[in-house]
C-alpha cells in the first residue's frame, strides 16, 4: 500500500514502527507485549433543505501497546509516532502492568493458532470524490424524496461518508500482519404529513465500493415512499399474534444472539446461552454461518484482533447451537479454545429460505410486520424481550394499515425457536447478513 492514496504511511512504515515498539517493550523487560498501529482518514457531509447542515473532516492516527509481565498486563495508547512518544507509551504500560493483579487467563494466544496465510479479500476501494461531490449527491438524494409526493414535507436531512483506514497488528510470538479498509454510505430521513400526523422514515445503504453503492435518487425515493406508507397510522388491540421482523431489526436480533453467546457474557454468566451448547435454540429453519472470507465483507478477516487465524463455520446449523464467540481471555476463562473471535464475529450471514417479503407477508396471513423497534428493553440473562414498536398490519396475506405506539414482548429462546421462516430478501448490516424472518406467535401491547 502506497502513501499517493492519501495515507501518510506505507504499510511496510507501519510495520516498522510496531516492530520498533516490540523491541522497546522486549528492552524494557515485558516477558510478551502486542501492538496495533493505524491511520484513516475521510470526510462526511449532510445536507437538510438542499443547504449544508454538516461538513466533517477526520484524518486520524493511533498506536497502542499491550504488554506482559508474567500475567499482569498493561496497556497504553498515543497518537504520536516518534521514537520518544512510542517509548514513552510502552513505560506506561509496563508501570500499568507492575501495578495490575496477576491473572492467569491473561496473555497471548498459543502461537500454532496465528494466521500465516494471507488472502486477499477485496476490502480497499478508495472513492474519487471530494466534498462538493458529496454534497451534490447528498442534495440529489434529498431532493430526490421530496420529488415524490407534496405530503413530504420535512427532512431530518441526507448524508454522505467516505472513509478508509489500514493498520498493522503485531505481537512478540512473530506475528506482523495488517491491510487497508475502505467503506462509503448515504442515506437519508425524510417526514410526510402535517402536525399530530407526521411521520419519518429513512434508508441508508453502504459498501466497501462505492461503485455497488445504489443511485442516490433511488435512496430518496425508497426513504419518502416508506415515510408515506406510515401515514394515518393506528394502534392495534392487546392480542398474541405471529409477528414479521423486517430485516433491517432481524439485523438487531441477530446482534442478541451474538452479545449471548459471546466470551465475555458467558463467563461472567449473564447469558441467556449459557450451558446451552448443541441443544436447539432456535427453529430448524435456521443456520448461521460466519463466513470471515467474504469478498468485501464489512466483517471481512483472515486473523482476528489477536492474529488468530479466522475459519468459515457454522455457528447455528438446523437451530442447533455449534459455536461461541471466543477470544483467548474468555476462553481460558470458560476452559476452552479462542475461536478466533476478538474483536468480533466476522459476517454472520443467516441463510435465506425460500420467500421473499411479500411471500412472508401473504404467508402469515394475519400479523405483524415490524419495521422499527424502539427503546432497549432486553434482559440478556434471561434473554426476556420487550421494546416499543411500529410497522404495518396484515389482514388476508396483504399489508392492511400502518401501526404505531404498540410494544411487541416474549423471550428471545422462545422467539428464536418459534421462527417459522426466514426471508431471501438479504440485507447487509455491519457484521450481519440476512432476510426478513417470519416468528409464529408473539404479545402485542396496544389499546
Amino acid at each position: 500500500m502506497s502513501a499517493d492514496r492519501g495515507f501518510s504511511f506505507t504499510q511496510d512504515q507501519l510495520r516498522a514502527l510496531a516492530q520498533d515498539c516490540l523491541r522497546f517493550a522486549r528492552e524494557g523487560g515485558a516477558s510478551a507485549a502486542e501492538i496495533d498501529v493505524s491511520e484513516g482518514w475521510g470526510h462526511s457531509v449532510s445536507v437538510r433543505h438542499g443547504e449544508i447542515d454538516t461538513l466533517e473532516y477526520n484524518r486520524d492516527k493511533g498506536l497502542s501497546v499491550s504488554v506482559y509481565l508474567g500475567t499482569q498486563r498493561g496497556h497504553a495508547n498515543t497518537s504520536d509516532f516518534s521514537a520518544q512518544a512510542m517509548r514513552d507509551t510502552v513505560k506506561a504500560a509496563l508501570s500499568i502492568a507492575r501495578f495490575t493483579a496477576e491473572d492467569p487467563c491473561a496473555g497471548l494466544p498459543e502461537a500454532e493458532l496465528l494466521a500465516t496465510e494471507a488472502r486477499e479479500l477485496d476490502l480497499f476501494h478508495p472513492w474519487e470524490t471530494d466534498v462538493e461531490a458529496s454534497l451534490e449527491l447528498a442534495k440529489r438524494c434529498e431532493a430526490a424524496g421530496f420529488a415524490v409526493s407534496g405530503q413530504i414535507t420535512n427532512s431530518e436531512g441526507a448524508s454522505v461518508s467516505t472513509q478508509q483506514s489500514q493498520f498493522v497488528s503485531a505481537n512478540s510470538l512473530g506475528f506482523c500482519e495488517g491491510f487497508a479498509t475502505t467503506r462509503h454510505s448515504l442515506g437519508v430521513s425524510l417526514i410526510a404529513g402535517q402536525g399530530d400526523g407526521m411521520q419519518r422514515d429513512d434508508w441508508w445503504v453502504s459498501s466497501r465500493d462505492a461503485a455497488r453503492l445504489p443511485p442516490v435518487e433511488e435512496v430518496g425515493d425508497y426513504a419518502a415512499r416508506r415515510a408515506l406508507s406510515r401515514l394515518n397510522a393506528r394502534r392495534l388491540p392487546t392480542q398474541e399474534a405471529p409477528v414479521i421482523f423486517e430485516a433491517p431489526q432481524v439485523a438487531g436480533l441477530l446482534g442478541h444472539f451474538v452479545g449471548a453467546a459471546s466470551g465475555g457474557a458467558l463467563y461472567r454468566r449473564a447469558s441467556f446461552l449459557l450451558g446451552r451448547m448443541g441443544e436447539q435454540v432456535f427453529s430448524d429453519q435456521v443456520t448461521l454461518l460466519e463466513d470471515p472470507f467474504v469478498p468485501g465483507g464489512f466483517a471481512s478477516s483472515w486473523f482476528d484482533d489477536e492474529g488468530v487465524r479466522t475459519a468459515r463455520r457454522n455457528v447455528v446449523e438446523k437451530g442447533q447451537l455449534k459455536g461461541w464467540f471466543l477470544g483467548s481471555y474468555s476462553a481460558r476463562k470458560l476452559g476452552l479454545q479462542t475461536t478466533g473471535n476478538a474483536g468480533g464475529c466476522h459476517n454472520l450471514i443467516l441463510q435465506p429460505g425460500d420467500d421473499n417479503l411479500n411471500g412472508l407477508i401473504r404467508r402469515m396471513g394475519r400479523g405483524l410486520l415490524v419495521t422499527e423497534l424502539l427503546g432497549h428493553g432486553i434482559n440478556m440473562v434471561t434473554g426476556d424481550y420487550s421494546r416499543g414498536a411500529a410497522g404495518y398490519w396484515v389482514e388476508n396475506g396483504v399489508i392492511a394499515y400502518p401501526v404505531q405506539e404498540i410494544t411487541i414482548a416474549g423471550n428471545l429462546l422462545q422467539m428464536f425457536k418459534d421462527i417459522v421462516a426466514c426471508g431471501n430478501d438479504m440485507l447487509i448490516r455491519g457484521s450481519k447478513q440476512c432476510g426478513s424472518v417470519l416468528i409464529g406467535s408473539m404479545t402485542i401491547a396496544g389499546e
